[in-house]
């Protein structure tokens, strides 16, 4: 029954595309992307399937979080923990949240014992644009990248020239209170943009738990029933300078400093810290040949309390340096030669075994346009200092059947190595276990019309050795083999003024081990979701914004034994512009009081509200 409900929805979606008809819709100009394929290219040229969060989206849709702006996004599912501050996981076409390769500004992030990236302390105030590109991207960027890259770019100085500030401060249910404050500067060849913000949340009762499940606190303890506030300041900084000679450096940083609570019996309060920082040179010593050199660190500093008591500290770093070398062999023959160098290390007050490691990668990558026919191959060798050499390698392939229609298939293969924590976590880790690696396929099709643009796609993915925690040795372990299948449909369009933008993600995400959960389905999947998003202006003060969100059951156990149930969420937005500078926002989130859950015994923020007033240059 549930697979009839998936492919009924494919075909209403499928319908959909084929029937809307509505003229003369406005056609944005497709933004340059360089996370694909590491190279500059716009969105209709790439070969992937890529979705592109920009500034403007971010302050259309008054998303208060990279949660806000991820959620309902075509074949990305989330698992929040209790709201603002909370841990938040993200999956990208029924892969782990681990297997999604996190960077800012170029820099790999993310944590070397949790292997995931807290995108609950990214303040969205500091962001520029998100690039999403879904399907396996190792044969580029190493391990991680199983489900996909998100690469966040923190804001750049505008290029007009002058000093521009800009301001924002806002306040709301659960006693919210926040605003950002941000400087922009541009010269003829240069640029400079810095960036503050700030959050405060008393937050709501986040776990319905026990003493042995969700947040493991007994039910006579009455900090099960207290709010869990939330709150954060963050700042970053983004310069560059071209010089005359055409050598072009860009240097960022971004720190984010945030204090959670949460119920527990063991640790309730925590403190989190985020630092990442890198600079890229880029130079063409010849017509024929461009070359790339980046490096940076990040870091994330973690401190447990439970009161104002200490419990437990991890920090983790991470350094990256990569040169890359572009040859354009010919015209449309563009030849890419990498290498990369990574070295993780943990600080903690558990006794790890092993520490740091390091890794070094190499990759090369052909881009060819040979007739009608794009082309994209990639292949890469990784030598990890814990678990050997992986070699992952990557095609593509695009052909227009018509002017406006373009045809696409991709495979590619993926790895991941076990992060510290799966390893080496005290009576929780298990030292056995081994790299997981993926194969995976995909078809599908874009194209454009005079009443919008759509594209559909297909896949399958199958991962040998992935690693879950497994409920009945309370310990990560490698469950043999997944297999996922999904269809991933997206759609905008215009409806007298209406700008409409629709995704539909139906998954399948099962479980192929030889143990008693075969055939189950993988933990934290929604197998269905849709995201409507529509805006309209009127006039020249007002505009109007809506965001409906529909996700299918989930089971939050490989056993499938606990279940959370679907669910059905409706925002509402609204904006006054005074003039082009100044404009008040409000916002009203979950307007029908959904109750729901993402993560077991977590609660989801209920009806609540936010207003704004912002100014920008």
């Amino acid at each position: 029954m549930q697979k009839c409900r998936s492919s009924a929805l494919a075909v209403l979606w499928l319908g959909a595309i084929t029937t809307v008809s509505a003229a003369n819709a406005e056609q944005l100009e497709k933004p340059v992307i360089i996370t694909a394929t590491r190279t500059p290219q716009t969105v209709d040229a790439t070969l992937a399937s890529v979705t592109v969060i920009t500034r403007e989206d971010i302050e259309r849709q008054q998303a208060r979080s990279v949660q806000d702006l991820l959620r309902g996004v075509s074949g990305v599912s989330i698992a929040n923990s209790g709201g603002a501050g909370k841990n938040t996981a993200v999956f990208m076409r029924g892969t782990e949240s681990s297997h999604v390769l996190v960077m800012i500004d170029n820099i790999k992030v993310g944590s070397a014992t949790s292997g995931t990236t807290a995108f609950e302390n990214i303040p969205v105030d500091q962001i520029d644009r998100i690039e999403i590109v879904r399907g396996p991207r190792s044969s580029l960027y190493g391990s991680e990248a199983i489900g996909g890259v998100i690469h966040i770019f923190t804001r750049k100085g505008n290029t007009s020239g002058g000093f521009k500030p800009s301001f924002n401060f806002g306040g709301g249910s659960f006693g919210t209170l926040e605003g950002s404050v941000g400087l922009s500067r541009g010269w003829k060849q240069g640029w400079l943009n810095m960036t503050a913000s700030g959050i405060g949340t008393r937050g709501f009762n986040a776990c319905t738990g026990s003493s042995n499940a969700g947040c493991f606190v007994d039910a006579s303890d009455p900090t099960l029933y207290d709010r869990d506030g939330y709150r954060n300041v963050a700042g970053s900084m983004r310069a560059g300078y071209r010089f005359q000679n055409g050598l072009e450096v860009d240097g960022s940083f971004m720190q984010s400093s945030g204090k959670t609570e949460f119920d527990g019996s063991f640790v309730n309060k925590g403190t989190l810290m985020q630092q990442v920082f890198g600079g890229t040179a880029r130079y063409s010593p010849t017509d024929f040949w461009r070359i790339n050199l980046i490096g940076g660190r990040s870091q994330e500093d973690t401190d447990n309390f439970l009161g104002k008591v200490f419990f437990s500290r991890f920090n983790t770093t991470r350094d990256t340096i990569s040169l890359l070398n572009d040859f354009t062999i010919k015209p449309n023959h563009l030849l890419t030669i990498g290498t990369d160098f990574q070295k993780d290390h943990v600080k903690t007050t558990e006794a790890f075994e092993v520490t740091s490691r390091h890794n070094w990668g190499v990759f090369a990558q052909h881009q060819a346009t040979l007739a009608k026919h794009d082309i994209q191959l990639s292949v890469r060798h990784d030598d990890n200092q814990q678990f050997g050499s992986r070699v992952t390698g990557g095609t593509g392939w695009g052909y227009p059947i018509t002017e406006n229609i373009r045809l696409l298939a991709n495979f590619g293969t993926a790895f991941k190595a076990p992060t510290f924590n799966d390893l080496y976590f005290p009576l929780f880790g298990n030292p056995n276990l081994r790299p997981e690696d993926s194969l995976s396929y995909e078809f599908g099709t874009r194209g454009k019309a005079g009443w919008g643009s759509w594209s559909l796609n297909v896949y399958e993915t199958y991962i040998d050795n992935l690693i879950a925690f497994d409920a009945s040795t309370f310990a990560p372990g490698n469950i043999d083999k997944a297999r996922i299948r999904g269809f991933e449909g997206i759609l905008s369009t215009e409806i007298k003024g209406w700008q409409l933008n629709g995704n539909l993600t139906l998954l399948d995400p099962e479980n192929r081990s030889s143990g008693p959960n075969r055939g189950n389905i993988l933990a934290r999947r929604a197998e269905q979701s849709f995201r409507l998003d529509a805006n309209r202006q009127f006039g020249q003060h007002y505009m109007l914004g809506a965001m409906l969100l529909v996700e299918g059951e989930r089971y939050d156990d490989l056993a499938n034994t606990r279940k959370l149930n679907s669910y059905v969420k409706f925002d509402l937005r609204a904006e006054y512009i005074f003039n082009k500078h100044w404009r008040l926002q409000g916002r009203i989130e979950n307007l029908f009081n959904e109750r729901y859950e993402t993560a077991a015994f977590f609660n989801q923020p209920g009806r609540n509200f936010i207003a704004m007033v912002r100014y920008q240059p």
